[in-house]
């Protein structure tokens, strides 16, 4: 997973909508990895399980953009559409693909997960604790890659060059823990609908393109007078 996701960053240039979503993707990945073999977890098996399946839904969604993007998920049609989108901040980047992965994947990937190990999706079970643990464990990562965006030399630059109440906007807007929160809701939503076909893809659909409008919302263009002005003189 590390892999394909250095790989997609090494595939363009680095200001790239997706690359700036793998980046981020990838960094809190390695730390959480780090954190989680220091702490103690009681159902490793499920973690490990549910990560392949997450990560896969992002690499599919990527792979048939390429080969047909109407048979994408609508949920990632504005990251991948918009990617080479000028005027828009990294940041807005790197949440647009965090929100289709989180709340539109997730999702999906714990109802697979325990399908696959025969388990059930309940609050009160062991898995649900140790999720909840990763919870804690990913706010704090996110937080500290996410100030990366915000501070320092060329976070100055880029709130130069963008509209400063957008990227606070942005980041105000956005919150891991009350995402993955939401995403096991809409889990235990999609498995009590799994003996009911029809009812559980109309529930992912309408999940898909609520949270596709979601990103749209996140990656309105931050441009300011200046970087405007910039691109004028440039033609």
């Amino acid at each position: 997973m590390i892999s394909r996701l250095r790989t997609i960053e090494a595939s363009a240039p680095a200001k790239d909508g997706v690359v700036c979503f793998a980046r981020l993707y990838r960094e809190v990945t390695e730390s959480v990895a780090a954190q989680v073999g220091r702490r103690e977890f009681t159902e490793t098996r499920f973690l490990e399980t549910l990560d392949v399946r997450f990560a896969g839904l992002f690499f599919s969604a990527l792979d048939s953009y390429g080969r047909d993007p109407s048979s994408t998920p609508s949920a990632w049609l504005p990251l991948f559409a918009q990617r080479s989108c000028r005027g828009v901040a990294p940041l807005q980047f790197a949440l647009a693909g965090m929100n289709a992965h989180i709340n539109r994947d997730l999702p999906v990937a714990l109802v697979t997960t325990c399908r696959e190990l025969r388990l059930d999706l309940l609050e009160a079970s062991p898995e649900h604790a140790d999720f909840e643990n990763v919870n804690g464990l990913l706010a704090q990562v996110e937080r500290r890659v996410k100030s990366a965006y915000v501070t320092g030399w060329l976070a100055w630059l880029d709130r130069l060059l963008h509209r400063l109440h957008r990227i606070d906007d942005v980041v105000a807007m956005w919150d891991v823990e009350r995402a993955r929160d939401a995403a096991w809701t809409n889990s235990t939503a999609l498995w009590a609908l799994g003996g009911q076909p029809p009812l559980a893809g109309d529930y992912l659909l309408a999940l898909d393109r609520m949270v596709g409008l979601a990103s749209r919302g996140l990656l309105i263009p931050a441009d300011t007078l200046l970087l405007k002005l910039g691109r004028a003189l440039a033609r």
